[in-house]
């Protein structure tokens, strides 16, 4: 497709970007730290760290997997932490001395754990203890011989972090015991390292940095693999992108999101140290109240997230009555935002809800609304520099302007593919170089691309084609609805209808009352015929909601 969308850029903006700017993360690291080495780098749970401790003690733990554990170069290193000074410290650690990181969400099961350690070839992990029971029954049957555990107050300091882990293990007793063969302890191996040498790894551009695990909602999980090149092109591509909106000095961004997601990987620990940012992190964003405790000591700039985020915080009672003077950019991503939501938050804050968009295989950013808009648009954005879009049909052929297809992406922050899965890349990755993404879209004569749908989502109603989003759209206007899931489920006449699972706000509120409202502002193939409440939707870490969970249930009817 023609880059008609170069006309929508903000000013300023340019057209393509240098996605060899720096040879790896660690180099674009070193750069970073070599400027702001004074500056607060990340702040957890009222303990502060500024750039050259990050740069100490990064190094001090890829000089003990160098030298301590003698891992080869290009060893898969797996890091199983929530938001903790740890994770920055060993992720920069380990990409520095050359490994490769695998992020695993701390919630897996250990079948879960278990499979992605052996898919991956992992040779080492660092968890937290309070999962460490999971690692022990998962362990067995991979390729892990160095285990390193920590405890949530071990890099608070003093008495601050006795007193954290004490609560933690004797209080809320929430580190169920475990036993793993010669673990060690993360301060401890932060000390051995220290006393090596550190050699800064001689990584290529084209060496995987990532292997960041997708698919696990749809089918069996699959490594994106992530090169170097690919995340430096994509921070650079955000850069170029968000420069004129951020300022040099004081930013401060909400870590809200998991650091193992993509979303924040880049988002979180790769932006904000290109510009000497600190970020606030929340190990348990799911606890709203604390997440806000914590905004109202320390006020952010940046604020980033995705819809059920922001959904949650606006019916937060003491998030609504913080001071927002401060902020000034609020990004949402890894699901649609929802107008709703976005109107919201604008008449809240002052400030609009800029929706983006991006995949795991795009490192992930790939398009974003401008920065410059006032109100939601209902798009997610404009492709960003380097990227190029298609809309193509089923059969692969490019669409044109205003029509409806599937969204393929190409560009210098594509995936190198799927880790021992040539089936698997080859069927995402198009002769050309375009990503087919799944997503349905359209593209207007603007350049804006406005996604319609997930293509496995869309419902079949008689013919019509019904689109999840949409349904979701409009019930969430109602003033009884908390949040809404809408999914296909089988029906004799039809084929498929449309059910919602529905978190009530007010608890009066009846399926009889949905319908009727959605038969006010829907067509009739499209007005739900079954209504589920419960009192949560299952969701991803990052809070995305899982429609096959709901698909998967008998719908109740009301």
């Amino acid at each position: 497709m023609e880059r008609i969308w170069l006309k929508s850029y903000p000013e300023g903006v340019p057209a393509e970007i240098d996605p060899n700017a720096f040879r790896s993360l660690g180099e674009f690291f070193a750069a970073s730290v070599a400027k702001f080495r004074d500056q607060t780098a990340f702040i957890s749970m009222g303990k502060a760290i500024s750039y050259g401790e990050l740069d100490e003690k990064s190094r001090a733990f890829g000089a003990y997997l160098q030298n301590v554990v003698r891992l080869p170069r290009g060893a898969r290193v797996a890091l199983m932490l929530p938001n903790l000074l740890q994770y920055p410290i060993a992720m920069f650690g380990a990409l520095r001395a050359g490994y490769v990181v695998v992020n695993c969400n701390p919630l897996y099961s250990p079948r879960e754990l278990g499979h992605q350690l052996a898919d991956s070839g992992a040779e080492a992990i660092v968890v937290l203890e309070n999962f460490a029971r999971t690692l022990e029954k998962a362990i067995g049957g991979t390729a892990v011989t160095t285990v390193v555990v920590t405890g949530v107050g071990d890099q608070l300091g003093g008495a601050r972090g006795l007193i954290v882990n004490l609560v933690v293990r004797h209080i809320r007793r929430a580190v169920p015991a475990f036993r793993l063969e010669r673990a060690e302890r993360f301060n401890r191996a932060l000390e051995l390292g220290r006393a090596q040498a550190f050699t800064e790894a001689p990584v290529e551009p084209a060496d995987v940095a990532f292997l960041q695990y997708t698919g696990g909602t749809t089918g069996v999980p699959k490594g994106a693999m992530l090169t170097h090149r690919n995340l430096i092109a994509n921070l650079q591509q955000v850069h170029a992108w968000v420069a004129a909106a951020i300022s040099p000095e004081g930013e401060t961004f909400l870590a809200a999101l998991p650091l193992y997601h993509v979303f924040a990987l880049q988002a979180n620990c790769f932006v904000p140290v290109m510009i000497g940012a600190s970020n606030l992190l929340i190990a348990n964003p799911r606890d709203i109240p604390d997440l806000v405790k914590a905004l109202r000591k320390t006020p952010c700039t940046v604020i980033t997230g995705v819809n059920t985020l922001f959904n949650a915080l606006l019916n937060n009672q003491d998030f609504v009555r913080l001071d927002f003077s401060r902020l000034h950019l609020a990004i949402g991503g890894g699901m649609a935002v929802q107008r709703a939501v976005a109107e919201r938050w604008k008449s809240l804050t002052g400030k609009p809800l800029i929706e983006a968009y991006g995949l795991t295989e795009t490192s992930p950013a790939a398009i974003a609304n401008p920065l410059t808009i006032e109100d939601f648009t209902g798009a997610i954005g404009l492709p960003l520099p380097s990227t190029d879009i298609a809309i193509r049909d089923d059969d692969g052929r490019d669409l044109k302007v205003g029509e409806t297809g599937e969204l393929c992406i190409k560009g210098p922050q594509v995936m190198a593919g799927y880790w021992n899965m040539p089936d698997e890349t080859a069927n995402v990755m198009a002769a050309d170089g375009y990503l087919r993404t799944g997503d349905i879209a359209r593209v207007d004569d603007r350049g804006y691309v406005f996604v319609v749908d997930r293509k496995k989502d869309m419902i079949n109603v008689s013919g019509f084609k019904v689109f999840p989003n949409e349904i979701e759209d409009v019930l969430i206007t109602h003033p009884g609805v908390l949040e809404v899931g809408a999914v296909g489920v089988p029906d004799s006449k039809t084929g498929e209808a449309v059910k919602v699972v529905v978190v009530r706000k007010d608890k009066a509120l009846t399926g009889a009352d949905l319908i009727a409202f959605s038969r006010q502002n829907l067509t009739g193939y499209k007005t739900p015929r079954h209504v589920e409440f419960r009192d949560a939707l299952p969701k991803t870490t990052v809070g995305k909601i899982l429609r096959r969970e709901l698909r998967d249930d008998e719908p109740a009817k009301e």
